[in-house]
């Protein structure tokens, strides 16, 4: 999700198929105005000849699990044109006619006997125009190294490609794009950073011990400012070529692949880019939702499902856009939910990635997002997703992922994970507040405890910070003692635990502004004075803490306890909480204290899980725990023992 401020002004709080609409049927247009300025009234004037400027999806693929297949052909007065085409196994269902006239739908379903090859879309309008639209052959249901899933046993790596590495510094600016220039010592310009940066240091992240990455959305975002994030997206079909072409991210997603890395894309279902052609050169005014003038989002996740929510306040969540350069798309419109859909199947057939995230999830339409969910995952079972949910407690948080409660007016979520605010709420409060009866580290015990309402939390993401965040270390007051703590908890408490760039070298700063906290990694350009990507330039603390993680996570990697074992949690006491990861593999013990002084712990009182074992070694200092009866653990410090027979 994407924090603006311009001037401080605003904090973030942040049909079972999509079947297209049958020919013919009729769109009613807003009567309210279109807010932005960028779109022209004259575009809704048809010239006097048809041309096709464009057609999405660019492509698709025979041997879909849905033979349905909406294309909406952009161009000059090409509402006007019938079609007719002939291609064994694909059957033209109809055409319907847009708002706009440089817009037709076609609707074609395609039979699971069609071979690929090229089909001939003929336009006949003021003159006859041939389209050679191309049908590939699907491959992945058969290719295991497609499309891997995303799991517990992974470690994400989150960062922005702009700002982490610049491979490939002739893309640093192109022509025609709205930045012109590159600029490191500003805060919301671009830095050059690209694809081929991040796949130049895949042994830096494998070193680490991660085994997915998470860039911020690659696709193109040709705004005039602060385009960096990527959240403002211009085309859904074009990699951002200040980051590579699109056949560049294919290699991208296949050589991560080689190198034992999954992919996980970044996408924004709720809003775009007001510079997107769709907004532009609107297909109709109901593609998008209108206001009479600009009216943001009142960022009120609860009015979602308040049963006794005001009408005004849930239209204003729901509909209210996110910032006055993102346009709020109209996903109750079927024709809209099936483009988007449409798009976020075609990225996953054609690059092979392993994962979705899915920016601002609870702001979309309601019905809208179980429609995109099941079609996704239809088509894909075995892909990872997961959805920020920026919100307040464990009812909140699990009502948008799979889970134990009944449907909330209709709506049901099927998104098998969510970014676990909850925990990291939890573990800011551990790292910063003294130990209560429900405060400091007993929040993290709390955090927990509501997993039941999920059907499965192993599948949500854990974080000590992200690009809208200040930075963990930071937050903890630049204390190296309860940074290793933090860490320690990422790495071994249940669900998939994410890593934001630079946390691993001890990158700081706060979020607000944001720009503050997406900072370039050292050593990603030419000439920087530090390089954080050698062993040689991790110098003092840096390479301290790249070491703890490195170790940590690598023995995750390989110890299924603490990656796919179950958790037993014991409620804390004077300041330590301890919780057990095991199953069959074995069993690993945490003990994390944090107090100012070193305590003297009973581990009596852990019986249940220590039965069987004798001794313990701490996995990241190499420490034996010669008895299983008392333990004296220093102040701010977490132990990880793996327990021994």
């Amino acid at each position: 999700m994407l924090l603006l401020f311009p001037a401080d002004l605003i904090s973030r709080m942040k049909f079972p198929s999509f079947l297209p609409l049958l020919a013919g049927a009729l769109l009613v247009a807003s009567p309210l105005a279109v807010t932005a300025a960028e779109a022209p009234a004259s575009s809704m004037a048809a010239p006097a000849k048809a041309a096709i400027s464009r057609i999405d999806p660019t492509f698709w693929w025979v041997g879909m699990k849905n033979p349905k297949l909406q294309l909406l052909v952009h161009g000059p007065g090409i509402g006007g044109s019938t079609v007719a085409l002939s291609y064994p196994g694909v059957t033209l269902d109809g055409t319907q006619k847009l708002e706009n006239p440089d817009y037709l739908l076609v609707n074609l379903t395609i039979a699971p006997e069609a071979k690929p090859g090229k089909l001939n879309l003929e336009f006949r309008g003021g003159k006859k125009v041939t389209y050679s639209y191309e049908l590939r052959q699907r491959t992945t249901p058969t290719d295991k190294t497609k499309v891997q899933g995303v799991t517990s046993a992974d470690f994400v790596y989150l960062l922005m490609p702009d700002r982490f590495a610049n491979g490939d510094p002739k893309n640093d600016v192109v022509k025609g794009m709205n930045a012109s220039r590159v600029a490191r010592d500003s805060m919301y310009a671009r830095h050059g950073g690209d694809l081929k940066g991040v796949e130049q240091h895949f042994d830096y992240l494998k070193e680490l011990g991660v085994t997915a990455i998470w860039p911020t959305p690659v696709v193109e975002n040709d705004m005039p400012k602060a385009s960096y994030h990527g959240y403002a997206l211009t085309d859904y079909y074009t990699v951002d070529r200040r980051y590579g072409s699109n056949e560049d991210y294919v290699r991208f997603v296949q050589r991560a692949h080689q190198s034992g890395l999954k992919v996980i894309h970044d996408v924004v279902l709720n809003h775009m880019g007001s510079k997107n052609y769709l907004f532009l050169e609107q297909p109709a005014a109901d593609w998008f939702h209108q206001w009479p003038s600009f009216t943001r989002s009142n960022f009120r996740d609860a009015a979602f499902n308040d049963p006794y929510a005001a009408d005004v306040d849930r239209k204003l969540y729901g509909e209210g856009w996110f910032d006055t350069t993102m346009p709020d798309l109209n996903q109750s419109n079927p024709l809209v939910a099936t483009y988007v859909i449409q798009n976020f199947i075609w990225w996953v057939e054609y690059t092979g990635l392993d994962g979705y995230r899915i920016d601002t999830y609870p702001y979309s339409d309601r019905n809208f997002l179980m429609q995109w969910g099941e079609a996704v995952l239809n088509e894909f079972p075995q892909l990872g997703m997961f959805g920020e949910t920026w919100v307040q407690g464990n009812g909140q948080q699990a009502f948008f992922a799979r889970n134990i409660l009944p449907p909330v007016n209709g709506f049901k979520s099927n998104l098998p994970g969510v970014t676990d605010f909850q925990s990291y709420y939890a573990i800011n409060e551990a790292m910063t507040k003294d130990a209560g009866w429900t405060d400091g580290i007993a929040k993290l015990y709390y955090a927990l405890q509501g997993d039941w309402l999920y059907e499965d939390p192993m599948r949500n993401v854990v974080f000590l910070d992200n690009h809208d965040l200040s930075r963990f270390y930071s937050v903890i007051g630049e204390d190296f003692a309860k940074y290793k703590m933090g860490l320690a908890w990422l790495l071994t408490t249940r669900g998939i635990p994410q890593l934001y760039y630079g946390t691993e070298v001890l990158m700081k700063n706060f979020s607000n502004p944001d720009g503050l906290v997406r900072e370039d990694f050292p050593g990603g350009w030419a000439g920087d004075k530090k390089n954080y990507f050698t062993a040689a330039g991790r110098t003092g603390q840096a390479g301290e803490a790249f070491t703890y993680v490195s170790k940590l996570a690598n023995y995750r990697k390989t110890h299924p306890a603490l990656h796919s074992g179950k958790l037993t949690q014991f409620i804390p006491q004077d300041g330590i909480y301890t919780y057990f990861r095991h199953s069959d593999a074995g069993t690993v013990m945490v003990l994390m204290n944090s107090n100012k002084d070193e305590k003297a712990v009973d581990l009596s009182r852990f019986a249940e899980r220590l039965n069987g074992f004798s001794s313990g070694v701490e996995v990241t200092s190499g420490a034996t725990l010669a008895d299983l009866k008392t333990a004296r653990i220093p102040a701010r410090t977490a132990w990880v023992v793996e327990l021994r027979k």
